[in-house]
């Protein structure tokens, strides 16, 4: 909150003069009178600061908040660590009011933190090519998914039941006005149903999607799908948990085409569930069949490092017919607090931060099966979420729960009707022993 603005009346006068209005009146002439408020506005009469700021901060404390609570909700959005550093630096004045590059080849420090952030996804994901500027997860999901369409010249797209809820309704609302078809896959204890897919690909099918880990948790068998996929000469988009990459194989390295996901646990608050930002990367050969913007690397005249726009296909800058997206936002500010994090991090940052959330959730898991209210829901293994069934209601549950400070699992029956009471938890490297143990004992209670 910005609390000083150090504007004077000498200084307005003189912004005025510059562009030549003599008032403040004069430069909103252009706004019919019919509009203009002509008398107050309703809200209470000024305050001091030092009332203003007692006062918001009253408002302020009606929210529950993650220093305040344990939090074990997860379910596309997670409470991880955030190194103050980034704080600090993400709001000094050329990143933060830095917005887009539309005058790319001067804009050298922004195109710089879109490389290196490019970069680092490329290492993340194992794959040759990254862009920027995706909205989120849910939308670079969908971005995927029409740009597999237009590579293959296909219509059809399988994806596994097991994707994230919302994301899937992206993509159904975008596939409504794209004629393309979207047909879901089942899932059996957890994980992409093999049967199930095989059964439904066809000469029609552009893409699979599947997620791993998935909304359940549940890491998928992705090696045996690439192959039924690649068989069908589909192509294969997976969206991933970019923690978990820094342990498990990578999506290149399993043959995987296209990887997208969210960003937000790199680096990004919770924010009330944004704004966020969603990454891709994709094989060499669909490079240009990508959306945003890409960012290359490249000398001067003198032989200086410099960086350069090499692709940015949207509508507001080539003709209509010839774009691959009309995405017209730029997440350049998201996109370098990940890689800020991915930066602080390191390798091994982000391997220790992978770690501790296996051990930990796995440890919350047995621990919660150990109070006798909760039963296995699936079996599969899980990177830093899981599933249990409650012995009553989850909303009854999270409720006890909250009037306690801690934020309870999400219910996931609301998704997965067939999954009663089902409760799903998450577990990252922020949640110590003592409130894990706090949560079983609660539970137990």
């Amino acid at each position: 909150m910005t609390r000083y603005i150090g504007n004077t009346d000498e200084d307005r006068e003189q912004m005025l003069k510059e562009i030549g209005y003599p008032d403040i009146d004069s430069l909103f002439k252009a706004v019919p009178d019919s509009v203009h408020l002509k008398g107050k506005l309703n809200i209470p009469e000024a305050l001091s600061e030092m009332e203003l700021v007692k006062n918001i901060k009253e408002l302020s404390n009606e929210n529950l908040n993650t220093d305040d609570y344990a939090c074990f909700l997860g379910a596309g959005t997670y409470d991880h660590y955030i190194p103050a550093t980034i704080d600090q630096l993400i709001s000094r004045q050329e990143f933060y009011t830095a917005y887009t590059p539309y005058q790319p080849e001067i804009s050298q420090g922004t195109l710089q933190a879109i490389f290196e952030y490019q970069t680092m996804i490329c290492e993340l994901t194992g794959l040759p090519v990254a862009n920027a500027s995706m909205y989120d997860g849910a939308t670079a999901m969908t971005e995927a998914a029409i740009m597999a369409c237009e590579a293959t010249k296909r219509s059809e797209i399988l994806i596994s039941n097991t994707v994230h809820p919302e994301s899937r309704q992206v993509l159904n609302t975008y596939a409504q006005f794209r004629n393309m078809t979207v047909t879901e896959i089942g899932y059996k204890d957890g994980q992409t149903d093999i049967d199930d897919l095989k059964s439904k690909l066809n000469k029609n099918t552009a893409a699979v999607i599947i997620q791993s880990p998935n909304f359940f948790g549940i890491i998928e068998d992705i090696g045996e799908i690439v192959d039924l996929a690649h068989d069908n000469k589909s192509l294969l988009a997976v969206s991933a948990d970019p923690v978990s990459l820094a342990i498990l194989k990578s999506p290149g390295e399993l043959g995987v085409d296209i990887a997208v996901g969210e960003g937000q646990s790199l680096g990004n608050p919770l924010n009330f569930g944004g704004p966020y930002l969603g990454f891709m990367a994709v094989t060499e050969k669909l490079m240009r069949k990508m959306p945003g913007r890409i960012v290359g690397q490249t000398s001067d005249s003198f032989g200086n490092r410099g960086f350069v726009l090499t692709m940015q296909t949207r509508e507001q800058h080539i003709r209509r017919e010839k774009a691959t997206s009309n995405i017209c936002s730029n997440q350049a500010l998201n996109a370098l607090q990940a890689t800020m994090y991915l930066t602080f991090m390191g390798k091994e940052g982000l391997k220790k931060v992978a770690e501790l959330c296996i051990n930990k959730s796995h440890y919350a898991y047995n621990e919660l099966i150990k109070t006798g209210k909760f039963s296995p829901v699936f079996s599969a293994p899980f990177f830093k979420e899981f599933v249990l069934k409650s012995e009553i209601p989850v909303n009854a549950l999270n409720d006890k729960l909250l009037s306690n400070k801690i934020i309870g699992g999400y219910d996931i029956e609301k998704n997965y009707p067939e999954l009663k009471n089902g409760w799903l938890v998450a577990v990252t490297e922020k949640r110590t022993k003592q409130e894990i143990d706090d949560l079983t004992r609660k539970v137990a209670e």
